[in-house]
């Protein structure tokens, strides 16, 4: 369903700062094809961090924060990516920021946890446009910041910033803002079920870096900007997009059961158009 009216969701402190970056296009960026030396590699990250985090203190996460990312990807355009949190101290999750220092656009995706969540599992879908640092910074409710970080190679071929999305033009546009939603149960006695689903929101999401080899024009930008899931009336995550995420974006989280029988899904990209949903999931789901 498309609708032309839009309702802003709400943004924490670290989201508002990552969208100094998210809202960057830079098409110069497309000299980052090959790996930068070390000491480039090093500047990109420093000029991100200041970007996003200013001069808030990013410690080293340790058992925190789990990333998990392929050494080297089968598919550049479609690199999985998996962070698992866990604080043990009382505090809860607060955001997840997945940065991609060698991207046009490094900052991925911020997630905005709800539910007060001091475990959680999350995963996504990735574009990679070279060999580059992913970093998953988490911050606690009580403000601290914490970074994990994997080293990703580059797998050869087409930078997928700049590769076309796969498929039917025509397909592509009329099962735009079509939703898939599955859910998923991991095998623990019953009463420690920890739900899992996985959400998939068909979309281009155009980078605006495509060049259309009929018009020799570039495909105008076009993303997945929100993304917001809801339990019931309780917020399970809402995501600010990129064009680092995927052809058709992918979100695979886990719930804590809170009586709730459906999980709402709203949906927006950069062009104002909006998508809702609902999926059932099961009587005190």
């Amino acid at each position: 369903m498309l609708c032309l009216e839009t309702n802003a969701i709400p943004e924490g402190p670290t989201m508002r700062h990552a969208l100094q970056i998210l809202a960057v296009t830079a098409i110069g960026a497309l000299a980052s094809l090959v790996a930068l030396p070390p000491a480039q590699a090093d500047t990109a990250w420093s000029d991100i961090r200041s970007n996003v985090f200013g001069t808030r203190t990013i410690l080293p996460a340790g058992d925190m924060v789990q990333l998990t990312a392929p050494m080297r990807p089968t598919d550049q355009s479609y690199v999985p990516i998996a962070v698992d949190v866990g604080f043990s101290d009382g505090r809860t999750i607060r955001a997840v920021t997945l940065i991609v220092d060698q991207n046009p656009t490094p900052v991925a995706a911020v997630f905005d946890i709800g539910g007060k969540r001091d475990h959680l599992e999350l995963a996504t879908k990735l574009r990679l446009n070279a060999a580059t640092d992913v970093r998953a910074i988490v911050e606690a409710s009580d403000g601290a910041l914490y970074m994990a970080d994997r080293f990703v190679k580059f797998a050869g071929g087409q930078a997928s910033c700049s590769a076309p999305p796969q498929g039917d033009p025509q397909e592509i546009a009329a099962n735009m803002g079509k939703m898939t939603f599955a859910q998923k149960r991991t095998k623990t006695p019953i009463t420690e079920i920890a739900p899992h689903a996985e959400l998939t929101i068909s979309h281009p999401n155009h980078t605006g870096m495509v060049l259309d080899q009929l018009t020799l024009l570039y495909v105008p930008l076009r993303i997945v900007t929100d993304l917001e899931v809801r339990q019931g009336d309780e917020r399970v995550f809402a995501m600010k997009g990129s064009m680092t995420m995927t052809q058709d974006p992918t979100v695979t989280f886990d719930y804590r059961v809170n009586g709730a029988d459906k999980m709402h899904v709203l949906a927006k990209d950069s062009d104002g158009a909006m998508w809702q949903q609902s999926f059932p999931i099961g009587q005190g789901s």
